[in-house]
């Protein structure tokens, strides 16, 4: 990818990121991909980093076939757990929320209220689920609807960098 589009061009009001903007250790990108291959593997599509409309970015966000939606929190160290206190302003976009961490994170600090998934960079396993709280239909919606466009925009970016272009002159 060029470097345009590691800039992570922000068209107004879009609330789409492009890619991950980096800030990411190594320990959290491993951790994301054994949860994008956990929920791939049970029928889920994944969009990493998307950015939710309280301004807000969820690590992972899982879509399934039936339109539930399922976001991960991300923690590569208790350090990071202790200095993250947002984590609470992911539920109201999700119908389940996970917390991620690798298999020797001490987790009896999270919080029991939240699935827990061990991670590493091969795959990810399922050790508490997340009990369901749904979704508002309009909410379901516009979460949805962000989702497909982060999707579809991140593809048409693969397909064509120079696209991004566009994205910084607001076409």
């Amino acid at each position: 990818m060029t470097e345009e589009i590691q800039a992570n061009p922000e068209p107004a009001g879009a609330g789409l990121t492009i890619k991950p903007d980096l800030r990411q250790s190594q320990a959290a990108l491993d951790i994301c991909r054994g949860v994008q291959r956990l929920f791939i593997g049970l029928g889920f599509s994944c969009v990493c980093e998307l950015s939710l409309a309280n301004g807000r970015r969820a690590d992972v966000v899982a879509l399934g076939q039936r339109g539930e939606i399922s976001m991960v929190e991300i923690k590569s160290s208790l350090e990071d757990f202790r200095a993250d206190h947002k984590w609470h302003e992911y539920l109201e976009y999700c119908d389940r929320l996970y917390f991620a961490v690798k298999p020797d994170f001490p987790a009896d600090v999270l919080p029991e209220d939240c699935g827990l998934i061990f991670a590493d960079r091969y795959g990810a396993e399922v050790i508490r689920d997340s009990p369901e709280i749904k979704l508002p239909g309009s909410r379901r919606k516009a979460v949805t609807m962000r989702f497909a466009r982060a999707a579809a925009l991140r593809l048409s970016l693969a397909i064509d960098p120079g696209l991004s272009t566009l994205l910084k002159e607001g076409a």
